[in-house]
C-alpha cells in the first residue's frame, strides 16, 4: 500500500539549475528523486512546495512523495542523506495523510534575503550574501518593508514568464534587520510570490537604502505596475528559502 511521505529539505543553490527538475541539467528535485528511486526500487515523483530558481538557496523547502515501501521514515531520511553527493540535507521525514500536497496544502512561505554591508567582501560566506559596499539607511528601507504589507499588485516586481492568474499577492510581514557583523536580513512572508519577486524588491529597496530614491518612489514604483520603474534582479545567492507554512 502507497504512503504519502513528507520531507523538509536543506540545500545549497549554488551549483543547481534550481529546484526544478530538467532534462540534462542538475537540479535539487532531479537529484532527490533519482536517490529515492535507487532506495525504494521504484520511480518516485517528488512535488515540492514551489520553485526556486537557479543559485537560490533553502533551509526548508517541503515536498511530498507517493511510495509503496516499509521502510521507516527514520530509515529513509538515513539513506537518502548516506547516498545523496550533492549539498542536499533531509532534515525531516514522515508519513502524511494521503491528501497531503506539499503546494497546494502551503498556506504562506517565508524567504530571507541575506546582505554584507560594509567596504571590504567577505572571503568565507560570499556565495551566501549580497554585498554592498556603501553604508544602507535602515531607517528608508524599513519604511519600504512597511509599505508593501498588504495586499498589492506587485506587478512592478515581477519577471516575465511567470505562470500566474493575477499579480495581486498578499505580504503577511515584511521587514529588514541588522544581524550583526556588518549583515542584513531582509524577511518576507506571503501566501506566495512572482517571478524574481523577493529579488527584484529587496534590489529596489537597497536603492532607498543607497538614496538613490526615496520611500516615496518607492511606493509610486508599487502603484505603477511596471517592471521597468523598479530596480535591477538582486543576485541569487542571497536568497534563501526559509520556511513553508502549513494549516
Amino acid at each position: 500500500m502507497k504512503k504519502n511521505f513528507k520531507i523538509i529539505i536543506e540545500y545549497d543553490g549554488t551549483k543547481f539549475f534550481g529546484w526544478q527538475r530538467q532534462k540534462d541539467k542538475k537540479t535539487v528535485q532531479g537529484e532527490i528523486e533519482k536517490v529515492l528511486s535507487k532506495i525504494l526500487n521504484q520511480k518516485i515523483e517528488i512535488s515540492g512546495s514551489g520553485r526556486t530558481d537557479t543559485g537560490v538557496h533553502a533551509f526548508g523547502q517541503v515536498a511530498n512523495f507517493h511510495a509503496d515501501t516499509g521502510i521507516l521514515p527514520p530509515d529513509l531520511k538515513k539513506g537518502v542523506n548516506s547516498l545523496i553527493k550533492h549539498p542536499i540535507v533531509i532534515r525531516k521525514c514522515c508519513i502524511v495523510d494521503d491528501d497531503f500536497h506539499a503546494r497546494y496544502n502551503a498556506v504562506s512561505k517565508e524567504y530571507q534575503y541575506f546582505i554584507l554591508n560594509r567596504e571590504d567582501p567577505c572571503a568565507i560566506d560570499r556565495l551566501y550574501q549580497w554585498h554592498i559596499r556603501h553604508p544602507l539607511d535602515m531607517e528608508a528601507m524599513s519604511q519600504c518593508c512597511q509599505a508593501i504589507t498588504g495586499i498589492f499588485d506587485f506587478k512592478s516586481f515581477e519577471n516575465t514568464g511567470s505562470p500566474r492568474s493575477s499579480t495581486i499577492r498578499e505580504v503577511f510581514f515584511s521587514n529588514i534587520s541588522h544581524l550583526g557583523n556588518s549583515r542584513l536580513v531582509f524577511k518576507i512572508c506571503a501566501k506566495g510570490f512572482l517571478k524574481y519577486m523577493v529579488r527584484n524588491l529587496i534590489s529596489t529597496i537597497v536603492l532607498t537604502g543607497l538614496n538613490k530614491i526615496t520611500p516615496h518612489e518607492f511606493n509610486k514604483i508599487l502603484e505603477a505596475k511596471d517592471r521597468t520603474k523598479a530596480g535591477p534582479t538582486a543576485p541569487a545567492h542571497g536568497l534563501f528559502l526559509k520556511k513553508v507554512n502549513y494549516s
